[in-house]
């Protein structure tokens, strides 16, 4: 089975829900592949969450995808209810330990690249882990949402109209 390490933009938030950038169509990764938009066609959802590539760590599902801006799109959820090590996860996705994708696959049709690598036309996608640094340097995490983050605005932007009003009454 392949690995491809990709950094990705994820977002996590309290209930479990994922989201990020799983792969960039127009660059390679650091390996010199690539692989062509629709090559991830044939995948079945639900596909399992992994933390690492570890068979034995699932941490959720991702229970759908899209091609759109150059890129596939992945969401899913992290089973932060059930499962200790998901809620671990997500809090390292949060504080930015956790930065990347890995896809987990096998390369059904490819062709060797002018200056290497590979250009993978059709793949047969066995998962989609969590990892620590990604292989594909064209997509980063940008953002960990949460409740706590929002009720921080809430209360930024009440403050910010007490001041206001204050202002207004002088």
């Amino acid at each position: 089975m392949d690995r491809l390490f990709i950094e990705t933009k994820l977002m996590a938030e309290d209930s479990g829900a994922i989201s990020g950038i799983a792969w960039k169509y127009d660059q390679p990764d650091r390996i010199g592949d690539m692989i062509a938009p629709g090559a991830f066609a044939k995948a079945a959802f639900p596909i399992p969450m992994l933390a690492f590539h570890d068979m034995s760590d699932p941490i959720g599902v991702w229970e759908s995808a899209e091609d759109k801006g150059g890129a596939w799109h992945v969401k899913g959820t992290l089973f932060v209810d059930e499962v200790a090590r998901a809620r671990e996860v997500r809090a390292l996705v949060r504080g930015g330990a956790i930065k990347g994708l890995s896809i987990g696959f096998v390369a059904q049709k490819a062709q060797h690249r002018t200056g290497g690598g590979r250009l993978i036309k059709t793949l047969e996608l066995f998962e989609v882990s969590l990892v620590t640094v990604g292989m594909h340097p064209g997509a980063k995490v940008t953002s960990a949402k949460s409740a706590v983050d929002a009720l921080r605005l809430v209360s930024a932007l009440n403050r910010a109209t007490a001041q206001l009003t204050r202002g207004k009454t002088s």
